[in-house]
């Protein structure tokens, strides 16, 4: 693994600090504040970490299988962040944790958890939509600064790539930031992927897809009314809820296609609701988002 992968797979284990308390530090964004991707998979690992052992199949890893969480303040990245887990219930086939994320004595964040024991059951799906190889995708790194004359930050594009330097992205159609001033159909594609070999820890994986999954889920609203974004310029925001359901297994460091839509937007807020598949066609995650998306005065 590279030294990027390193530091994210470190920064998505908080510290524990007490039995049910964990505390959790933040890396640069793109934005001044703390990402919310990273507060949401820093939760979810600290709720998986008090699940019982031997809860999933084999006294493996806790499995999730959904969250839901609200983006209640602004996160200081340079603040450490408290995260403090509410064992609601422990039950034979499904266990429930609230975590509640703390900074400057105010809640920054709320996440309800619930893991369940695996089991058979009725087994049917959606077709996955088509979409190109990931293999003939140009990595992020290399498309990325061919927008950079649309940035008005001159430093936007070196702080997207360090934030998704563990992460290989790629867009299957071309970014809001690329066609600013031109509606398009409110649908995205991207690819992703970490990029090295991880462990067998399906708890680390659904953490992993948590925090790639409020990396641009709100693409598509920006679309739909030609906007580039938050580094464009031509748009202010922030995430206010995200939920996820985990359906099948999946592994992070294989590619998976994040197929994104917008249904509404209004009042200021923009819906953004996804799809998470495998390569191989298995529908692994569901994902909806409401987002604070607001013209700039």
């Amino acid at each position: 693994m590279g030294e990027a992968l390193d530091d994210l797979l470190d920064l998505l284990h908080p510290e524990r600090i007490e039995e049910d308390i964990f505390r959790g530090r933040s890396r640069s964004a793109v934005v001044p504040r703390v990402f919310g991707g990273q507060v949401a998979a820093q939760a979810l690992a600290a709720a998986g970490r008090t699940v019982p052992d031997g809860f999933p199949p084999a006294g493996g890893s806790p499995q999730p299988h959904s969250l839901h969480a609200y983006f209640l303040r602004a996160g200081d990245p340079d603040a450490p962040i408290v995260y403090t887990v509410d064992r609601i219930r422990d039950g034979r086939s499904f266990t429930t944790r609230r975590v509640v994320a703390v900074q400057h004595g105010r809640p920054i964040f709320h996440l309800s958890a619930s893991f369940q024991r695996y089991e058979e059951g009725l087994d049917h799906q959606a077709d996955m939509p088509p979409a190109p190889d990931p293999e003939t995708l140009p990595p992020g790194r290399e498309a990325l600064p061919r927008y950079a004359d649309r940035f008005t930050d001159p430093g936007a594009v070196d702080r997207l790539l360090e934030a998704r330097a563990a992460v290989d992205l790629r867009y299957a159609v071309e970014p809001p930031y690329a066609t600013p001033g031109e509606p398009r159909e409110p649908r995205s594609q991207v690819w992703f992927r970490v990029d090295g070999k991880l462990a067998d820890d399906p708890l680390l994986h659904a953490c992993l897809a948590t925090y790639v999954s409020d990396m641009t889920l709100l693409d598509p609203v920006l679309l739909a009314h030609g906007r580039g974004g938050w580094a464009v310029g031509d748009v202010v925001g922030a995430s206010l809820d995200h939920a996820m359901w985990f359906h099948r297994p999946f592994r992070a460091d294989e590619w998976l296609l994040y197929d994104q839509e917008s249904p509404t937007s209004s009042g200021g807020r923009g819906l953004g609701q996804a799809r998470i598949w495998t390569r191989d066609g298995r529908l692994a995650i569901s994902v909806v988002q409401e987002g604070v998306v607001r013209v700039p005065r």
